[in-house]
């Protein structure tokens, strides 16, 4: 055999590069994280390193720190107190609450240069407690700071606990669109705190169960009947239940980030975003004034209707999840879904087609063929979303 003259580069060949590399990460569910005999914060840090002091930085949402005036003190506390284990190199840094935090990059580069100048390298943490936007957006300086240093989530809305808080996803609005910018960069650990969620105002304690329902509807049918059968105390907070509707729908979530096959979104199918193409567009036309969890209860409703009128769900049972949204606290309607552009488009399509150019590829948008059965779909009539709208409001007229 002839051997290859290495004087002359071949420039014809293809090499291929193939490695894998694994994701894993607690996800603890507890309760008073910051009470002194609570060793789960310190448990996680440790992980890696048993031996070692750790250097962390919190970043607090500065509506929860309101909230909780005793907050900053009991994580200076606690970090004093287990003091051979952790090292607190700043005071907690407040950062803006909810999509304020995600509306401007200034907030980002404020963040990265409170890491810059507090030496926050690879093996320290970054600690964020706070709902969901500020989660993503702290996880967005995490995941690009060096490339990336280890971030740990305190989630303090049920939404966040629940959902967005237990997935891989970070991320900065960007050009008047939610999530323009970001990353997917699986946490270092999430840490859910019961007590967090007790504390909430209602308003927010509702808001977050539409995850709940979602998820049911597109994997798991038991447990869309546990939240029937359950709806009275979860619409009065009892504790027991919001602690098992939580933890039930993050593992959920889990399964199908870790087992779906497609962790990172390389495809077209987003079966956890069932509900979501029509509240993206109406949290934005509402300016946010209608929240996340609300804006998708509306979307899970107008979806549900839409698939009977494809043929895909038996009549009877949008009314049977609209019956369990309502029952839960949640309004179905609000009058942005009839808003029209200057050419008198229905701005709702308009969602449709932004949501297809953050997925890119092949519209795909998850459907109902039964509870706890989702399908996916490839083409959306415009004549069944309008039906579907006139259906939720004259629900609420009625």
């Amino acid at each position: 055999m002839m051997s290859k003259n290495i004087d002359t580069p071949v420039w014809s060949e293809t090499l291929l590069q193939r490695f894998e590399v694994p994701f894993e990460f607690p996800v603890c569910f507890t309760e008073n994280l910051f009470a002194l005999q609570n060793r789960t914060l310190v448990d996680v840090l440790c992980r890696l390193e048993s031996s070692k002091r750790h250097k962390v930085l919190f970043l607090v949402d500065d509506g929860v720190a309101a909230a909780r005036s005793d907050l900053i003190t009991q994580i200076k506390n606690y970090c004093e107190h287990h003091g051979e284990s952790i090292e607190l190199i700043a005071e907690p840094i407040p950062v803006p609450g909810g999509e304020k935090i995600k509306a401007e990059l200034q907030y980002v580069e404020q963040m990265q240069k409170a890491l810059y100048d507090y030496h926050v390298d690879r093996h320290s943490y970054v600690i964020a407690i706070g709902g969901g936007a500020v989660l993503d957006a702290v996880g967005l300086v995490a995941a690009t700071a060096h490339r990336g240093v280890r971030h740990i989530r305190i989630p303090t809305t049920v939404l966040s606990q629940n959902d967005s808080g237990v997935g891989v996803k970070n991320g900065a609005n960007l050009f008047g669109t939610k999530n323009y910018v970001g990353t997917f960069a699986p946490p270092f650990a999430v840490l859910n705190d019961l007590d967090f969620v007790m504390g909430l105002g209602d308003r927010d304690k509702i808001a977050g169960m539409a995850e709940a329902v979602k998820v049911a509807l597109i994997r798991d049918g038991e447990f869309f009947k546990w939240l029937e059968k359950h709806a009275d105390d979860l619409a009065t907070f009892k504790k027991p239940p919001m602690a098992y509707m939580i933890q039930r729908c993050a593992e959920l979530h889990m399964k199908q980030i870790g087992q779906g096959g497609d962790p990172f979104e390389t495809g077209s199918a987003r079966p956890l975003d069932y509900g979501h193409w029509s509240a993206h567009k109406l949290e934005s036309l509402t300016r946010y004034h209608v929240r996340h969890g609300e804006a998708v209860a509306i979307g899970i409703a107008l979806d549900a209707r839409y698939s009977v009128l494809s043929g895909l769900l038996e009549p009877g049972e949008e009314d049977r999840i609209c019956f369990l949204l309502e029952h839960l606290g949640f309004k179905l309607w609000h009058s942005a879904l009839e808003m029209r552009a200057v050419d008198g488009e229905l701005e709702l399509m308009k969602g449709l087609r932004d949501f297809r150019e953050h997925l890119g590829g092949e519209l795909t948008i998850t459907l109902l063929s039964g509870i706890g059965v989702g399908i996916e779909v490839h083409e959306i009539d415009d004549g069944n979303v309008m039906e579907s709208i006139n259906w939720l409001k004259s629900r609420q007229e009625y």
